[in-house]
């Protein structure tokens, strides 16, 4: 069963993340991919047919999982998520906004920080970050890694400013 499983990897979680902390670790970053995947309405359909999980309900779970896995984490050690579709030599896995998941995403995991991915126009516009409650600090990811020219000053500040219509800068 599902849930039994996400229990386990909780725990297991849990574990890793206690070691660390042991060992002094104060900043952690969990990369989860599975949220950018859920904003892809293609994926989204996947997910539905061939293993038969309501795409609309996955997010709590994810957030669930972290939530477990963080929970015991020290008072003073930071988590923060990391969110995008797919890097790795630039490859295009996945491909949507956060609209599907930006409730969840931001207000049930109790985490930190997120560094989401905006520098193509697959991530979709800043619209989502409506949902970020007071207290949780946002990463702009703007300047790519898919290309080798670098965006302009002005274009970059043009987004920050965009962004900043939904989420105050302190933030």
């Amino acid at each position: 069963e599902m849930s039994a499983f996400f229990a386990d990897l909780a725990r297991v979680y849990s574990e890793e993340i206690a070691d660390l902390a042991a060992a002094g670790c104060r900043y952690l970053q969990i990369d989860e991919t599975n949220f950018a995947y859920l904003c892809d309405p293609e994926l989204r359909g996947q997910v539905r047919t061939n293993i038969g999980e309501d795409p609309d309900k996955l997010p709590s779970t994810y957030s669930k999982l972290i939530n477990d896995a963080i929970a015991k984490r020290p008072r003073d050690m930071a988590v923060c998520v990391h969110i995008c579709r797919g890097n790795n030599q630039s490859a295009w896995l996945a491909e949507g906004g956060y609209d599907p998941v930006a409730e969840v995403l931001f207000n049930e995991m109790a985490v930190d920080g997120y560094f989401l991915e905006y520098d193509t126009a697959r991530a979709g516009d800043f619209a989502p970050l409506r949902f970020v409650p007071k207290g949780k600090m946002i990463v702009l990811g703007l300047v790519t890694t898919k290309v080798p020219q670098l965006e302009s000053k002005d274009e970059l500040k043009r987004r920050i400013d965009q962004a900043a219509k939904y989420v105050p800068l302190e933030q």
